[in-house]
């Protein structure tokens, strides 16, 4: 288990942790190089990025591109930002290479398409969703198309108008999806290259149970299933997925919370093992992970299990590229605590090598 660089996204001053508090000292992007054993970390570098709440690679891992989550980016009201970097493979460390404004405010989560010739960017407070183009140095061009949904959702408080919170591609990159919070869907569209446009699928998005707010998907290895993870509900949301037309069929809904537990928590983050045996989901306010076992064939979850993130308000979560170890951002206790796998039986096991670093929302391993 080789040692790599891991970066780590964070919640940076003059804003406060999740659930409020002392304002963050964070500063922006903490380059660490990670212990391949025991997920330990030693800081390496600080990039001063304002609010990076997600971080992504390129397939390659020769570039990190950050997005923003803030109101308004370098004068830009009403806009997010994107940023890109190149890597250095020797250090890890990050030198930037240029940023735009997202045209919509909020930007909480970016992807890069396969190719690595598009970028799009989830703006959660604006409701849209903005591609922008990739060029081959690296760089990030103005956004070239933003989609802007309309409607509500039944929760007057969280889903008073569109809250777009995730954005990835299809394992074969030919379709773009986007989780909405807001209005309990996860949109599907082409990219139409030579315009630079988004192009509604044929069935334009997959619908989840109504104010159950889905925050965040994932696919299975094999690209037959489709997990969402619903924030407003505390369940995962399994589909059969299309891979040839973009859609998805439902297949199950589970709860991310034991039975017996009566307090207040959203979910998270969620992803599945490389393996595609299990898939893993955090829950805020029970303050754990929770693990699943996946039926190959059928796509169902079964045997839920869970372990405490040794911490409060554990957003995100991730699981290195050799699928060995789990590192957990617990975001209200400022601690990043790694877990190992099992590889048998997908189990968690805390490995003790906690790193104290602030507001840690978002993390991307480095390809070695």
């Amino acid at each position: 288990m080789s040692d790599r660089y891991l970066y780590v996204g964070t919640y940076t001053a003059p804003h406060t942790a999740p659930g409020g508090g002392a304002p963050s000292a964070a500063r922006g992007i903490y380059v660490f190089r990670m212990d391949g054993s025991t997920g330990g970390l030693t800081q390496v570098q600080v990039v001063e990025v304002e609010n990076p709440a997600w971080l992504t690679l390129d397939a390659q891992g020769r570039f990190l591109y950050a997005a923003s989550e803030v109101e308004t980016w370098k004068g830009q009201a009403s806009s997010g930002g994107v940023s890109s970097f190149s890597i250095d493979p020797a250090t890890g460390g990050l030198s930037l290479l240029n940023d735009q404004p997202t045209l919509g405010a909020g930007s909480t989560h970016a992807a890069i398409d396969p190719s690595g010739h598009w970028l799009m960017t989830a703006n959660y407070h604006g409701g849209t969703f903005s591609l922008l183009p990739v060029e081959s140095n690296g760089h990030v061009g103005p956004v070239s198309d933003v989609f802007a949904p309309t409607g509500t959702g039944p929760n007057a408080t969280r889903q008073e108008r569109p809250h777009a919170h995730q954005v990835r591609f299809d394992l074969g990159g030919r379709f773009a999806m986007g989780a909405d919070l807001g209005l309990d869907r996860v949109w599907s569209w082409r990219i139409d290259a030579s315009a630079g446009k988004l192009v509604a699928n044929s069935v334009p998005y997959i619908q989840v149970a109504s104010g159950s707010g889905a925050r965040h998907f994932d696919f299975h290895p094999s690209g037959r299933f489709v997990y969402v993870i619903n924030e407003l509900a505390n369940s995962i949301t399994a589909f059969t997925y299309d891979a040839g037309a973009g859609t998805a069929i439902w297949l199950q809904t589970v709860s991310t919370l034991p039975p017996e537990f009566t307090g207040t928590s959203y979910t998270a983050e969620i992803t599945v093992h490389q393996s595609g045996g299990w898939l893993y989901g955090t829950n805020r306010g029970h303050d754990s992970l929770v693990s699943f076992t996946i039926d190959q064939v059928t796509g169902k979850l079964a045997s839920p299990t869970w372990v405490p993130t040794q911490g409060q308000v554990p957003r995100a979560f991730g699981i290195d590229p050799g699928g060995t170890l789990l590192l957990v951002a617990n975001s209200g206790s400022n601690s990043v605590v790694p877990f190992s796998i099992d590889q048998a039986t997908g189990a968690l096991r805390p490995t003790g090598a906690v790193t104290q670093t602030p507001v840690p929302v978002a993390f991307a391993f480095a390809t070695r």
